[in-house]
């Protein structure tokens, strides 16, 4: 007994030195329960495949009671949300493109007439294809409501609904996460490069050296984000090449513009790491730090689930994120063929958050070492 005694003690006692060890740094305490509790919140609010607002357009030409009807269950939903009503077909295309609606419904003129006579009455549902998911789960959700509507009015051959997705004419869902990944990707090493690229000199001691020379912080700034950023493009690059020749996801829009996008975005995530990079006193500070809002970042992205799914606050707090806009830009770009008239309101965000970190950045060069 006392052997064993001898043998459990030094190692309870080793036990209750590292557990003191752990939890007596503030910081330890933080880095312990903060992040699990941030991202349990994320995951429970942010990446829920649930659909909660859908909206749509509708095009009814046959302005009857049944039509009424159908469209009435549907809004009864408490999920589709009418965005617009549209007097003609011509205005379709411009409620997808401009992403005001995830879905048109088409009444045909003689779908009242169709159902009295007893004939199926086809009904057009036109799908945004760019994020396959949510398209997919919106159709099922309208296949519901036209199943609904069938078995109420008695069976027969009722209504019938026709699909077809744009920029996705298969709603699959490589189409939606690949091109996507041309942005989210490289936002990691980007991220991580640019983090440890001042942490690595500070922990070497040889950044108190750089700043004594005659370079000023702002061209210490740019010969430190430069290298990060043409990584960056060289990451963006090769998946973009290994999503046109390896996945056969043909590109519809410019490779100049989307090089322009990549370069807007790939400059406000070096402007975050490079801020990392400066409050972070060693290199494992630097990769902590990239790696705790990286997830973050990945989920409030619209990458998976659409930001409009998520609740306000988590929608205005994408804002911050360049890799929300990043992944926009690559899929209508991408997908959708878009031009720069489409796309300008995913410009600005990241250009502002690039503004804001990499003058942040330089100040903080002279702000930690003082």
């Amino acid at each position: 007994m006392e052997a064993l005694s001898a043998l459990i003690f030094p190692i309870l006692t080793l036990i209750r030195k590292e557990l003191l060890a752990i939890f007596k740094d503030p910081a330890n305490r933080i880095v312990l329960f903060a992040p699990a509790f941030v991202q349990t919140l994320l995951f429970g609010y942010a990446a829920s495949f649930d659909l909660t607002n859908v909206p749509y357009a509708v095009l009814d030409q046959s302005h009857s009671a049944a039509s009424s009807e159908l469209l009435a269950r549907l809004d009864g939903t408490g999920v589709f949300r009418r965005e617009a009503t549209l007097a003609n077909a011509n205005q379709i295309a411009q409620v997808i493109d401009e992403q005001r609606a995830l879905m048109v419904i088409a009444i045909p003129a003689d779908f009242a007439e169709s159902l009295a006579a007893g004939r199926r009455a086809p009904v057009q549902l036109i799908l945004d294809g760019r994020n396959s998911t949510t398209a997919g789960s919106a159709s099922g959700y309208v296949a519901s409501v036209v199943a609904a509507f069938n078995a109420a009015r008695g069976g027969g051959p009722g209504l019938e609904l026709v699909r077809r997705a744009w920029f996705n004419p298969n709603l699959e869902s490589r189409w939606q996460i690949v091109p996507a990944m041309v942005a989210t990707l490289s936002m990691l090493q980007t991220l991580l490069l640019a983090a440890l690229s001042v942490a690595r000199e500070r922990e070497q001691g040889t950044f108190d050296q750089l700043l004594v020379t005659p370079l000023t912080p702002l061209q210490i700034l740019v010969g430190k984000s430069v290298p990060s950023i043409v990584v960056g493009m060289l990451q963006s690059t090769i998946v973009l090449l290994i999503s046109l020749f390896w996945f056969d996801i043909p590109m519809s829009g410019s490779v100049w513009l989307l090089y322009l996008g990549l370069l807007g975005f790939t400059g406000a995530s070096v402007g975050i790491g490079m801020s990392l990079s400066s409050v972070a006193l060693n290199m494992q500070q630097a990769m902590l730090y990239t790696f705790l809002i990286i997830m973050p970042l990945t989920l409030l992205s619209g990458l998976i689930t659409p930001v409009r799914n998520m609740p306000e606050v988590l929608q205005v707090a994408t804002y911050a994120n360049p890799l929300r806009f990043g992944v926009d830009l690559v899929r209508r770009v991408y997908l959708e063929g878009a031009g720069i008239t489409d796309i300008y309101h995913d410009f600005i965000p990241m250009f502002v958050i690039a503004a804001l970190t990499l003058p942040l950045a330089a100040w903080l060069f002279r702000h930690r070492l003082a």
